[in-house]
């Protein structure tokens, strides 16, 4: 049987892009995806000369790639202060393997690592938080993690919070959106006075999922690790089953999603009065009214533990 060859050169091919029909050799695919990369940083939302980026980092494959294209690429050519932050939730036969990772991609790649414990931000670890509500234990862990990640950004003294999200994950987003009825994200409205958050930059969300997969293996960034536990709990993972699917039938579907979402916030942009950030009354940080979700979930869970 004869091997597929890149569609840019003679050597053998790695990936098949199946939205356009065709094959990328190591090389080509390496490039495309550096040069999607470059793009988007530079772009709306992307990142300036001198900042001190805060980068969310899992030690899963998108954060990884994320470090990696950063570190390499970004911080050299823009002159940016990395500083890595992983937060460790505390997930019994998960999170040690991973943030051994993280210690050991963040050392190779010269980058200053930080890690935050849910057990000694939040009180408890994950597992004791979500004792009893596992169903929910994807929202919970969502919902402190973002404002721990948020909180490192802001002590670190970090312009911006770089994200690993990709296109796939953009898509699913637009989706969940529209399934909550959330209009407020559906129409692409921003809060105002929300001065002291730290504005987040997601580099990799015009990059597939499976050339940011490919990427990673390329470049030796995807060790064998355990998936988390509670992931099939996520709404996000039935969204995902749903979106992957129209994707594979329908080639580009992923791309048309979030190209149509950006099309219809431009088109209601205005129409909806900016909501405005006010202070939560337990822990200080913005908020859109009222206690913070992060505060509501840990005052439940100290209440029940």
């Amino acid at each position: 049987m004869t091997h597929p060859t890149c569609a840019a050169c003679a050597e053998p091919a790695v990936y098949l892009d199946r939205a356009a029909g065709e094959h990328l050799c190591a090389d080509h695919l390496t490039a495309r995806v550096e040069a999607t990369f470059r793009a988007t940083l530079r772009g709306p939302g992307g990142l300036s000369g001198g900042e001190r980026v805060a980068v969310a980092f899992s030690g899963g494959k998108d954060s990884s790639v994320l470090l990696h294209l950063l570190a390499s690429l970004a911080a050299p050519e823009l002159g940016l202060a990395l500083v890595a932050v992983t937060v460790d939730e505390g997930i019994a036969g998960y999170r040690d393997e991973t943030i051994a990772w993280a210690r050991t991609l963040a050392d190779r790649l010269g980058v200053e690592h930080r890690v935050i414990g849910f057990e000694e931000a939040c009180g408890s670890d994950l597992d004791v938080l979500v004792r009893g509500r596992e169903g929910r234990a994807c929202t919970i862990c969502g919902v402190l993690r973002r404002r721990l990640l948020q909180q490192a950004a802001h002590e670190l003294g970090a312009d911006r919070l770089a994200t690993g999200h990709c296109l796939d994950d953009e898509a699913e987003s637009v989706v969940m959106n529209w399934l909550r009825g959330d209009l407020y994200r559906v129409a692409g409205a921003r809060p105002t006075g929300g001065e002291s958050m730290v504005p987040r930059t997601k580099p990799l969300a015009r990059l597939p999922e499976k050339e940011v997969v490919s990427y990673a293996l390329l470049h030796d960034l995807a060790p064998e690790l355990p998936e988390c536990p509670y992931a099939h709990h996520a709404l996000r993972s039935g969204i995902r089953g749903m979106v992957h699917r129209a994707e594979r039938q329908s080639p580009g579907t992923l791309a048309r999603i979030v190209a149509g979402q950006s099309e219809l916030e431009a088109r209601l942009r205005g129409l909806l009065p900016p909501a405005d950030f006010s202070t939560c009354p337990d822990c200080g940080e913005p908020v859109l009214g009222g206690p913070c979700r992060a505060c509501t979930l840990l005052g439940g869970a100290l209440e029940k533990h």
